[in-house]
């Protein structure tokens, strides 16, 4: 996919082809069908298809390392090493914020800050201040016409705000253009949001 046109930064899903996330979000279709999964960098289908749905948030970190990040999966490989997702007895779990930041100062020399209390309007500093945040919201952001069933749960990387103060923000999951770089309202983000997150420079 092309740069953002508002932001420049890359616009990535975290499934290999983007006109798939709606069917594999809402209508069940299988991931190990995607046909273009070796573009993740997944050494076997097998591994992406087990992988794909938990990592929004390194697709979130490679899109705010630009167009020289490595693949999704080779960022994967680091971050398991790191302790930033583990896997035990087939569970997935990750991301987990504290070693995935040490990952990220460690390995691609990023300013990474956990926060652990976060609110909306302190998102809109670290804005200001040239910092992109990655932030738990509903998955259901990509719907925000439609009341927010809960917080939380999924990760989005802030990366701007707009002239008349909107977030812009890109969607790992985006069901389409417009939802995989979006722009909303601190009001219609808030409700979405769970009050965490790590920003980035």
């Amino acid at each position: 996919m092309p740069p953002c046109t508002d932001c420049g930064q890359p616009v990535q899903t975290q499934f290999a082809s983007p006109e798939l996330v709606a069917p594999i979000v809402y209508e069940g279709f299988d991931a190990a069908a995607d046909p273009a999964w070796p573009a993740s960098g997944a050494a076997t289908l097998d591994d992406y298809a087990r992988w794909c749905k938990h990592l929004c948030g390194l697709t979130c970190f490679r899109m705010a390392l630009g167009p020289s990040a490595p693949s999704l999966f080779a960022l994967r490989d680091g971050a398991l090493k790191r302790g930033a997702y583990t896997e035990e007895g087939g569970v997935i779990k990750g991301m987990i914020y504290a070693p995935f930041a040490e990952y990220a100062r460690d390995e691609f020399g990023v300013d990474a800050e956990v926060h652990r209390h976060l609110t909306v309007e302190e998102i809109c500093a670290l804005l200001d201040e040239g910092r992109q945040v990655i932030a738990s919201v509903h998955f259901e952001i990509r719907r925000p016409h439609r009341p927010s069933p809960g917080r939380g749960g999924h990760l989005v990387l802030l990366t701007r705000r707009t002239a008349d103060g909107l977030l812009h923000f890109h969607n790992p999951s985006g069901i389409d253009a417009a939802t995989r770089a979006a722009d909303l309202s601190t009001e219609r983000f808030e409700p979405f949001f769970a009050g965490r997150g790590v920003s980035l420079r």
